[in-house]
C-alpha cells in the first residue's frame, strides 16, 4: 500500500478489506458520491497500546471543485477482541500537490499607506518597532529646539514616541517621495528648500534633513519635505539681481543699434 509515495506497512487484513465502510463514510461527510474518487491507499494507524485495538486510514480522491490534489482521509478501527470494524474519523486533507491558499498575514501587515479611510481605526501594536515608552527616548523627542524639557515626554503625556527605527523610516520614505530629491519638481527648481523662506525645520535630528513648506503657492504646501527639495516657488527666485550698468551716451558711442531711454 502507498500513502503520498510512502510504502506502508501490511494492514490488518480485516481493516484493509473495509474499503466499502470507509468510502461510505466519506460520501456520508461529502454529501456526494460523485465527489469521492478512486481508493488511494490503506496505512495503519500507529497505536500506542497494541492491546487496545488497531486503526487503519483508507485514502479516496478528492474531485471536490477548487480541491485538486486533496483526498478524503477515513480512519476505522477494531477494539482488541471485537470483530466490528467503526468509522472513527472522516477529513478532507491535502496531498503533495494540492492547491492551498496563500499563508494567512495578520490584517495590520497587510495594510498598505493610502488604505485607511475615513471611519478606519488603525491600533499601534505592542511590539512596533517604530516607537518606544517615552521614558527611554534621548533628547530627540524629550527637548523642544531650545533644549527645555518636555515633562509630558516623561510619562506624564504620551506613552511611546518614535524611536530610532521609525525616524529613520520616515526619513526614508518622505526622501523617496514626491518632496524628495529626486522628483521632477526637485530637479528643475531654482534653489533647494534649505535655503527657501518658507522652509519650517523640524525639531530634534531631523532638522538637518527635513521641514515643512509654509508658501501657499507651492505644490508642498503643508507637507513634509527634503532640505534638498525645492519648487519654482522658492522665496529667492524673486530676486532678480538688477544690471547697474550705466550706459554712457556721448558722441564716442553709436546709439544706432539702441534706444537711450
Amino acid at each position: 500500500m502507498r500513502d503520498n509515495g510512502c510504502v506502508s506497512e501490511t494492514p490488518p487484513s480485516s481493516l484493509a478489506a473495509a474499503v466499502d465502510l470507509a468510502r461510505a463514510a466519506a460520501v456520508e461527510t461529502a454529501g456526494d458520491p460523485a465527489v469521492v474518487g478512486e481508493h488511494l491507499a490503506a496505512l495503519p494507524e500507529s497505536a500506542g497500546d497494541p492491546a487496545l485495538g488497531e486503526a487503519l486510514t483508507h485514502s479516496f480522491a478528492s474531485t471536490l471543485p477548487g480541491y485538486v490534489g486533496w483526498y478524503w482521509a477515513v480512519t476505522i478501527a477494531r477494539a482488541a477482541g471485537e470483530d466490528t470494524v467503526t468509522v472513527d474519523e472522516v477529513v478532507l486533507l491535502p496531498g503533495e500537490q494540492a492547491l492551498l491558499a496563500p499563508a494567512w498575514v495578520p490584517w495590520h501587515e497587510r495594510l498598505r499607506p493610502g488604505d485607511l479611510s475615513v471611519g478606519d481605526v488603525l491600533p499601534a501594536t505592542e511590539d512596533d518597532p517604530r516607537l518606544v515608552p517615552s521614558y527611554t527616548v534621548d533628547d530627540d523627542a524629550a527637548e523642544d529646539p531650545e533644549g527645555r524639557v518636555v515633562a509630558q515626554e516623561i510619562g506624564l503625556g504620551r506613552e511611546r514616541v518614535l524611536s530610532q527605527e521609525g525616524r529613520s523610516q520616515a526619513l526614508t520614505r518622505w526622501n523617496d517621495g514626491d518632496f524628495g530629491p529626486r522628483s521632477a519638481m526637485a530637479r528643475q527648481a531654482p534653489g533647494p528648500c534649505g535655503t527657501c523662506g518658507f522652509f519650517l525645520p523640524l525639531a530634534g535630528t531631523l532638522r538637518a534633513a527635513l521641514g515643512a513648506c509654509a508658501n501657499a503657492y507651492a505644490p508642498a504646501d503643508g507637507r513634509v519635505v527634503t532640505v534638498d527639495y525645492g519648487c519654482g516657488a522658492h522665496s529667492q527666485a524673486t530676486l532678480v539681481p538688477q544690471d547697474t550698468t550705466e550706459v554712457v551716451t556721448t558722441a564716442r558711442y553709436d546709439t544706432a543699434d539702441y534706444d537711450v531711454l
